[in-house]
């Protein structure tokens, strides 16, 4: 917190209290309320011990006594929150829709929307009948050319397709935008699910293919096994041209800048001129994320037959708005993506899956609604000045490595200063007036909807960037760190318990929420964020030394990482976590010294008989509580860049030396590790 703000802050109580005295209050306020220790005892498991899993011992009553609700794939401390937020949203959503709103009004395009997804009789009478006029669409094209153009056509409109375009920030040049193409197309999580042998993947894909076959028949496609055998085809080429998910997370690798003139030469087959134009986007240059792979599907558009490629886009496009066609078409999509795919074992209630479409479709008109009923205004004063104290915290790590020199130093310290901070909601809000939204046509309003917001990004092109812009909802539980503008975003709604408690001793909130915030912060200094400036441009700033000397540090995380097993045969992905797991183990470490500096030197208070650090970790571990289905923690596996929750908890604090001092950690405990084998990077 800055002086000045402080300042501000202490004379407002000031005037409070000044007020309530002359209103006749008595000249003595009362004491208040004892601060609550903020630790959910209940789920604590006493019978481990804390030595030897920190996860288990506070969520391991928990874990035994909580099913995942029937109609999830996990659940913990996030789907809690996100269960609150669903259930705030339809309140707001329910109440817009039983009141026929002025035409054209926010309320009515909230109520409207929802109301057409409701109306479960009128969707059922159309059945197959809003994908006429796409797949006439499909059944017209004649040549590769005309595929290229669908492709384009289809960013408009949302529907998945091999080429996967958006409008970002240059890498290079962060104060201007430019088209970026990345690698898509596939209907499974990644491209193992297409290429791995093991028995569970073999029938993965055969459950897909019955799947495709089934809304392909729905949809009144001529022999539909046939045609889901052709798409699933298609798919599998796609898959062996992807980059695997750690590769493509490398910043410097997928930033690959081409003049559209000559972009053919790097990746033969493709027109990119026509597939731009063909998408509204006339810029001279443009991003391609993964050439290798374009260059593949350039191949792919000149040798796989024609037929092949409108069985695959009468898939994608079938699949992609099966959940707001027809109840057959809705209950063989979730057979396959919820229940075979993810574990789930039974369809989210209508009103959740409505509430999420508005919420897809008109984010910030809840979120707008969603602040005025459900965010308090001293939450985000209080949050900025936490955020305040954990920057002054890194500050000081910074200054305190003894592996980096002062050059690299310097520009670290530099990037923290310029890192800006999102708390809440933004300053301003998406404008949807050109929006048509009725009730009796949601599938029009998902399309006119994606094309909105494609028509939104498109307009960002030879304009000045945005940096107050959101790329999140209030109502998302959730926080991110954007490397282009060098911020880092906190939502309304991630701002509650068990992450942040008003009502809380310190320690359990700099051990939840401060542990989120030094999160954030630190992935503006983790394997990629450290190739950004502090402007938000791509460009190497560590000395040759100090690189090495990190990249060290950071391999022997990727190892320790990498041996963790939650599932027989299947391990953690070090390389992919490597990110996340730095700005856990990072966040954590700044976290508990901007609690100790909080302290400033006098002991903290004994609450339910921990002392103040060992609720800082208690803390820690309580925001990660929760348990996933197999399915969905083997898809996490291999595509998530975040480690399972358990070594989330476990293998931050095996390497963090308070830890050992806290809970008096010795060898032979099971999260000992030798002094010379624990990782500090910040």
């Amino acid at each position: 917190m800055t002086r000045s703000r402080l300042l501000l802050t202490l004379l407002t109580v000031t005037l409070v209290w000044a007020v309530t005295a002359c209103a006749g209050a008595p000249s003595t306020p009362a004491s208040p309320a004892p601060l609550t220790s903020g630790l959910m005892l209940s789920g604590y498991n006493r019978h481990i011990r804390i030595q030897d899993d920190l996860f288990q011992f506070v969520n391991g009553q928990w874990l035994q006594t909580t099913e995942i609700p029937p109609d999830r794939t996990r659940y913990g401390a996030f789907d809690a929150l996100a269960d609150k937020a669903d259930q705030d949203l339809r309140a707001i959503v329910e109440d817009t829709a039983a009141h026929h709103a002025a035409a054209s009004s926010p309320d009515q395009r909230i109520g409207d929307f929802y109301a057409s997804f409701m109306d479960t009789t009128h969707l059922d009478a159309l059945g197959a009948t809003p994908l006429r006029s796409s797949l006439a669409r499909i059944d017209g094209l004649t040549n590769p050319t005309d595929v290229l153009r669908y492709f384009a056509s289809s960013a408009q409109t949302g529907t998945p397709t091999p080429i996967a375009l958006s409008i970002n920030q240059d890498a290079r040049n962060a104060d201007a935008y430019i088209p970026s193409v990345s690698q898509g197309g596939l209907s499974m999580p990644n491209r193992d699910y297409y290429l791995k042998t093991d028995p569970q993947f073999v029938t993965l894909r055969d459950q897909f293919r019955t799947y495709a076959t089934r809304v392909l028949g729905l949809a009144g496609i001529p022999d539909p096994a046939a045609e889901a055998d052709r798409a699933l085809a298609v798919e599998m080429r796609l898959a062996q041209a992807q980059w695997p998910a750690a590769q493509d997370r490398d910043a410097t690798a997928t930033y690959n800048k081409f003049a559209v003139s000559d972009a053919t030469a790097h990746t033969p087959g493709l027109d990119w001129r026509t597939y731009l134009d063909a998408a509204g986007v006339h810029t001279p240059d443009f991003i391609v994320s993964e050439p290798s792979f374009f260059a593949a599907l350039g191949t792919e558009l000149a040798t796989v037959p024609l037929a092949d490629w409108k069985s695959y886009l009468r898939f994608k496009l079938i699949d992609d708005l099966s959940p707001y066609l027809s109840n057959d078409f809705v209950t063989a999509r979730f057979e396959f993506r919820g229940r075979d795919l993810a574990g789930q074992q039974e369809m989210r209630p209508r009103w959740k899956r409505g509430v999420a479409a508005v919420d897809n479709a008109l984010g910030d008109l809840l979120g707008q609604r969603y602040v005025q009923r459900y965010f308090p205004p001293d939450a985000k004063k209080r949050i900025d000045a936490l955020v305040g104290r954990l920057i002054d915290a890194y500050r000081s790590s910074i200054d305190g490595l003894d592996w980096m020199s002062d050059a690299t130093k310097a520009q670290a310290r530099d990037k923290l200063s310029k890192l800006a901070v999102k708390i809440g909601y933004p300053d301003a809000w998406k404008d949807y007036s050109k929006l048509v939204v009725t009730r009796d046509d949601l599938v029009g309003n998902v399309l006119r909807s994606a094309q909105l917001e494609f028509q939104r990004d498109l307009d960002r092109l030879g304009k000045p960037v945005d940096r107050k812009e959101w790329f999140t909802t209030p109502q998302t539980v959730n926080a991110y760190y954007n490397p282009n503008l060098n911020d880092i975003t906190f939502p309304a709604a991630i701002l509650q318990p068990p992450f942040f408690d008003p009502h809380a001793d310190d320690a359990v909130n700099y051990g939840a929420i401060g542990a989120v915030i030094g999160h954030e912060i630190s992935h503006a200094f983790d394997d990629q964020g450290r190739k950004f400036d502090g402007a938000g441009n791509l460009r190497d700033w560590w000395t040759p030394q100090d690189l090495q000397r990190f990249t060290a540090r950071t391999q022997a995380l990727v190892a320790q990482y990498s041996a963790y097993e939650p599932l027989p045969g299947e391990h953690v992905n070090g390389e992919l976590t490597l990110g996340e797991n730095i700005a856990d183990l990072s966040g954590l470490t700044v976290a508990l010294r901007a609690y100790q500096l909080s302290l400033g030197g006098r002991p903290a208070t004994v609450i339910d008989g921990f002392t103040g650090e060992q609720r800082f970790f208690l803390g820690w571990a309580q925001v990660w509580r929760g348990k996933t289905r197999e399915q969905d923690l083997r898809a996490q596996l291999l595509s998530d860049p975040h480690s399972p929750n358990e070594f989330r908890t476990n293998g931050v604090v095996s390497n963090l030396p308070e830890y050992y001092t806290t809970f008096d950690v010795k060898p032979g405990d099971k999260l000992f590790r030798p002094p010379d084998q624990r990782v500090k990077i910040w």
